[in-house]
């Protein structure tokens, strides 16, 4: 999912991996800090960044060998502590600000791809920068876009949540005073190497990372060296003494700038250069001001419908409407009429009742009205038969229609008997190559309660619809298994189909019929009746249809066929050819059609040519795809040889020519 600044994105609850991605040589430096409620960190081993890996809970992870032009973390969501309540993801740079850095990218990766991507934009001449955060929200996992920079860097964003920066200030740093300025000016004091990477009160270290030593790192101001080494600087204090106006309140943590650091091999360390003579202690009395941090501007909160795009009550000002477009506020807004008085539900005028009932339409409204649903009436049209009713552009459409504040019930008046028409095709395109798939039958009922469809002709295609997935799926083998006391069956054996039956036999003087019960099985047919009896195994029979009220088998010899007389043939030939394929193991695979499959396109050009209607009669209803010389006369599949006919014309036509 692409996001802007400011908007925001369901996450599983998975590991998840964030990757920092831009086109420049400069290096990026990728942390993260796991914050409470109250916006701070509770200690900081919270802070995880490139002297510390990785935290204690292992729920976020520092990659310290990323590929090239990417800045990488691990955040594992199952792992991080009920305490935490976000995972605030950032990243610094030294040698650069971010507005150098073309294409700079933040993409969350899960298991089985990305799912949230955000390009930043507009990026201010800043050296650290909070990319967005994982909060929790419903019991679920959600990220938010920020893109907010610190002019302080590094230091002054990880203070900024409570992490105790300890880093020596420095001659010439911007926002500092000059060192040799003042009464109060620190003197200089030579030092050792620093090679230490926690304060005295067991914090991580934030400042420049250094090449790092041997020499003590726990030693304390006034420890003594080793010899042949100068005397070692004391660590920084972690605040600035208060001034005596000033309530501790007020009292900010005022880190040196991030600019300060310089890049050396990754040993894990951020100390003051050992050698620059230009380091000082911070001593009572010089103050450095406080860090100018950016404001980040906390959307207001999304409506309850989050997903959907429409007017909302206004979080910051309840008397109006503002537009949601389902990711973000924008500044279209109106007012809001609270009292009880009829309106016009568009420019909410007051309206007019009428005489028997009701209420009259805003003159003012309804030319602008009928002129926008013109248009909007097209463009439906030509998604509904291009795209269709799952796609984005289909939502748009009805998108407009509540910006408009027009309601849906006029567009669906709008699209009624165009929208009939169209399920009227659907379901002829269904039935074209003899059988109804499910997500046809899905198709058809997401367009009818789209549409708003009912009345006799959509529940008589409904039910048209339904008897033929039916039918589909007995023809697949998805057949039911019956109870058939008293009745010997094979080891294994199941019964398929159970009910009276006809048996006709042709003779030379005319039919004969015997009735019975048609019993069908997973191994044979069989035909019980009064003096009378027949067995077909599967193996023998060639094929099943219906055929004039009759279901027809024929076998492999010529005398081992049979035609039974039934009350649905359709039914009864779609079980027994779904038990033959079963036993004979030719069951189609799901999706897969047989010899009478006609292409869509092929369909298209058929129902084009033939205007959507009986080439016989010119009824548009209980529309069929026919062959004109049939297939069992060896016709051919081809918009030639197809025509429409309703299905009285279909039926009375049958297999002749």
């Amino acid at each position: 999912m692409e996001l802007r600044k400011g908007a925001h994105a369901p996450v599983p609850t998975s590991l998840l991996a964030v990757v920092f991605s831009w086109r420049s040589a400069h290096t990026v430096d990728a942390h993260a800090l796991l914050v409470t409620e109250s916006g701070l960190v509770r200690d900081d081993r919270d802070f995880v960044f490139f002297n510390a890996p990785r935290h204690a809970s292992q729920a976020v992870t520092v990659d310290q060998e990323p590929a090239p032009g990417t800045a990488r973390l691990s955040i594992s969501l199952p792992r991080t502590e009920a305490e935490v309540a976000r995972i605030v993801v950032s990243a610094s740079v030294d040698d650069a600000s971010f507005a150098e850095l073309s294409e700079l990218t933040l993409t969350v990766h899960a298991a089985d791809g990305p799912v949230a991507r955000y390009a930043l934009e507009g990026i201010e001449s800043v050296q650290a920068m909070m990319f967005g955060e994982f909060y929790r929200r419903d019991e679920q996992w959600r990220f938010r876009a920020i893109g907010q920079g610190w002019a302080g860097g590094l230091p002054g964003l990880a203070a900024e949540f409570g992490v105790t920066v300890d880093e020596p200030a420095r001659a010439g740093v911007r926002g500092y005073p000059p060192v040799d300025s003042g009464p109060l000016a620190p003197s200089l004091r030579p030092h050792a190497p620093v090679s230490g990477t926690v304060s005295h009160t067991g914090s991580p270290v934030v400042g420049q990372r250094g090449s790092g030593g041997d020499s003590p790192a726990a030693a304390g101001p006034g420890a003594a060296a080793e010899p042949g080494a100068s005397p070692r600087l004391p660590n920084a204090v972690d605040r600035y003494p208060l001034l005596e106006d000033e309530p501790e309140s007020q009292h900010p943590r005022t880190p040196a700038h991030a600019s300060q650091r310089r890049h050396s091999p990754r040993s894990g360390r951020l100390s003051g250069d050992p050698h620059d003579p230009t380091t000082r202690q911070v001593h009572s009395g010089v103050r450095p001001p406080a860090l100018t941090r950016r404001v980040i501007e906390v959307p207001p909160p999304p409506p309850a419908d989050q997903d959907t795009p429409d007017w909302h009550p206004d979080p910051e000002d309840p008397a109006r409407l503002r537009w949601w477009d389902g990711q973000e506020w924008t500044t279209s807004s109106r007012p809001r009429y609270d009292d009880q008085r009829p309106r016009c539900p568009r420019c909410g005028s007051p309206v007019r009742r009428k005489l028997f009932g009701g209420h009259r339409r805003c003159k003012s409204c309804a030319a602008e009205t009928a002129e926008f649903l013109d248009h909007w009436h097209n463009r439906a049209l030509r998604t509904l038969h291009g795209p269709g009713t799952r796609s984005a552009e289909w939502d748009e459409l009805w998108t407009a229609l509540r910006f408009q504040r027009i309601e849906a019930a006029r567009g669906r008046a709008v699209l009624g008997a165009a929208g009939l028409a169209h399920v009227e095709r659907m379901v002829a395109f269904a039935f074209a190559d003899g059988e109804v798939l499910a997500d046809e039958l899905d198709a058809f009922e997401h367009v009818v309660g789209e549409l708003g469809l009912g009345g006799g002709v959509v529940d008589d295609l409904r039910r048209r619809m339904h008897r033929g997935r039916t039918l589909s799926r007995l023809r697949a083998g998805e057949l039911p298994v019956l109870d058939t006391p008293g009745l010997h069956l094979d080891p294994e054996e199941r019964v398929h189909l159970d009910l009276p039956a006809v048996h006709v036999k042709m003779l030379t003087r005319g039919p004969r019929t015997s009735e019975g019960r048609l019993i069908g099985s997973s191994k044979k047919l069989r035909f019980v009746g009064d003096g009378t009896g027949i067995e077909l195994p599967w193996n023998r029979v060639v094929s099943v249809h219906p055929e004039h009220g009759t279901v027809v088998l024929a076998a492999t010899s010529a005398r081992g066929g049979a035609t039974f007389a039934v009350t649905d043939p359709d039914y009864v030939a779609a079980a027994l050819e779904g038990a033959l394929r079963v036993a004979k193991r030719l069951v189609l695979a799901p999706g897969q059609r047989d010899s009478r499959s006609i292409p869509q396109d092929v369909k298209a050009q058929v129902w084009q040519r033939d205007g959507g209607a009986c080439v016989e009669c010119g009824d548009g209803h209980y529309l069929e795809f026919d062959h004109i010389i049939p297939l069992s006369r060896g016709g051919a599949t081809s918009v030639a040889n197809l025509q429409i006919l309703c299905r009285a014309c279909n039926r009375a036509k049958g297999a002749r020519i």
